[in-house]
């Protein structure tokens, strides 16, 4: 019988063989993965536990939250609190910082996350999921002073671990420390994460891209000559035809890719030329840019590379083109060769 890997013998594992995992990183990598599997569980009942439909409030964003938006940032954060890993934590469903309460011990980490990727799918049964991204605290923060949102401002290059939980038919987690990407899927019966994927790689060349088409008209123009070529199929300047692919999920069409290549692209469009981008920098586009690296893709904002980026507030948001390495070097390209303003490319 084939020997089976949990979560806690991998990240025992990596710290012995590359010393990339200190206790206490692997210990709030734990945490944050049992609160995925408490997530799973509420995601699994649906309607049977009341978890569906809107919540009645908004997010800092602005956004309808749903039900179960609420309930996933309650037990992420319910979660990581107490465990004395973190100086603070950040949400994408709250305006500020959640800081340790004086009554629990304070770590030396720093978590964010977006606590239920793809609220959208949660009504009608489609993939949904929780990224998250650790960076280190600044070290005058464990005993000298308190934290600040400042602090958070880190590059996506500072983050020390990263990783998602996706909720479809199997669960599944998937973590880089900096070392490559690993994949562990829940088994149910014993309630253990099961190492399912080893360094994980993301084909260079892709006949897949996903994006939303409905926002064709408000696109800039490296961005329409792309999807255009792939649409000219076999005939057209690429010379092959490709599909397209679009979950309304980050964390679901990220896993595509990860397990059969592609390219993800949320750009920049003329509905809101004020916004860079859709997507969050922190919560989204930093943890995903960071896998995605670690399995051989890239991740741009169509000029810069994402982790490159230097944070200017806490629920910034970026433009976003990641997945197979060529494709996006590609569509990168065709920005740096037009002619529009950054702010509209």
């Amino acid at each position: 019988m084939q020997k089976r890997t949990t979560l806690t013998q991998h990240l025992i594992e990596e710290q012995r063989a590359n010393g990339t995992i200190p206790a206490e990183l692997r210990l709030l990598i734990e945490v944050v993965a049992r609160a995925c599997k408490r997530i799973a569980v509420s995601v699994g009942k649906g309607a049977l536990g009341d978890i569906l439909g809107e919540a009645g409030s908004d997010n800092v964003q602005g956004e309808a939250q749903k039900k179960l938006d609420v309930i996933a940032n309650e037990l992420l954060t319910e979660a990581n609190e107490w465990g004395g890993h973190l100086a603070a934590m950040a949400s994408e469903e709250m305006e500020t910082i959640h800081k340790i309460p004086n009554r629990y011990p304070k770590g030396e980490y720093l978590l964010l996350f977006d606590p239920l990727d793809g609220s959208s799918n949660i009504d009608v049964n489609v993939s949904i999921g929780t990224i998250f991204s650790v960076l280190k605290a600044p070290a005058d923060t464990t005993n000298l002073r308190p934290v600040e949102e400042d602090d958070f401002l880190q590059p996506g290059t500072a983050q020390v671990a990263a990783g998602y939980a996706i909720y479809g038919p199997q669960t599944q987690l998937v973590i880089t420390v900096g070392n490559g990407v690993d994949i562990f899927t829940l088994d149910r019966e014993l309630g253990s994460w099961v190492r399912t994927q080893s360094d994980v790689k993301i084909p260079e060349d892709t006949k897949e891209f996903a994006i939303n088409m409905s926002n064709r008209r408000h696109w800039a123009a490296p961005v329409k000559r792309y999807v255009e070529e792939c649409e000219a199929g076999k005939t057209g300047p690429r010379g092959k035809d490709f599909n397209m692919r679009w979950i309304a999920s980050m964390v679901a069409d990220v896993h595509r890719i990860l397990n059969r290549g592609g390219i993800f692209m949320y750009p920049w469009d003329a509905r809101e030329p004020e916004k860079p981008g859709k997507l969050r920098l922190m919560y989204e586009a930093n943890p995903m840019g960071f896998i995605v690296e670690q399995a051989g893709g890239a991740a741009t904002n169509g000029h810069e590379r994402i982790l490159s980026l230097q944070p200017r507030k806490l629920h910034e948001r970026v433009s976003v083109v990641l997945g197979s390495k060529n494709e996006v070097l590609r569509v990168t390209q065709y920005h740096q060769d037009a002619t529009e303003t950054p702010a509209a490319a």
